[in-house]
């Protein structure tokens, strides 16, 4: 069972992204506020977790949850702020939707901004430790997934229902084959050829 709260008697609020290592698509953040008696014995880094787990386990979290919110920063900004900055950005994004706002800040990583006046505590690893983290990395893997594969009908030759915009052989070879979309991110190596050294 992962750890209710980092400090007793305080808002909390988990922050965590998906999508940082795609070469597609955007990165989606959320941020989370449970209960400060909540448990499941399922929640977990969504990483951990299959498909149908993560999709039964978004249900619980928004239904438990004080309060939640989800927000993304598309390629344009990624290329333009680095994923690094997006990331952070996505997640103060996700803060500022909050209908609560929180009095501590617990972020997936290592890495952060300072977020109003609010503290923070970075946890490497953090989702498989807190459980508002573990609840956020679950809705932004779901939200994310689900946003990958409406743009799939758009642009199926990618393979974006299965890849969710990964780097796997079938994206590379996709991109070698028809180009890139306006979705991708063009700041990324986007196929094998760019790792290699030409003579």
């Amino acid at each position: 069972m992962l750890r209710s709260y980092y400090i007793e008697n305080q808002l909390e609020a988990g922050c965590d992204e998906a999508g940082r290592g795609c070469l597609a698509g955007p990165v989606v953040a959320a941020a989370v506020i449970l209960p400060p008696d909540f448990s499941h014995p399922d929640i977990n880094d969504s990483k951990k977790l299959t498909e149908k787990k993560r999709n039964y386990l978004r249900t619980v979290v928004e239904e438990n949850a004080l309060a939640f919110a989800v927000a993304i920063v598309d390629a344009e900004t990624i290329d333009s702020i680095n994923i690094l900055n997006a990331s952070i950005l996505g997640m103060h994004r996700a803060l500022d939707k909050l209908s609560i706002v929180p009095e501590f800040v617990l972020v997936d990583g290592n890495r952060f901004k300072q977020y109003l006046e609010i503290p923070h505590k970075c946890i490497i690893k953090g989702d498989g430790i807190y459980a508002s983290i573990a609840a956020a990395s679950i809705l932004a893997k779901t939200y994310r997934d689900e946003l990958m594969e409406k743009l799939h009908l758009e642009y199926p030759v990618y393979g974006w229902n299965k890849n969710k915009g990964y780097p796997t052989e079938v994206h590379r070879k996709a991109i070698e084959q028809f180009g890139i979309t306006d979705y991708h991110r063009k700041t990324f190596s986007l196929t094998n050829r760019q790792l290699k050294f030409n003579f």
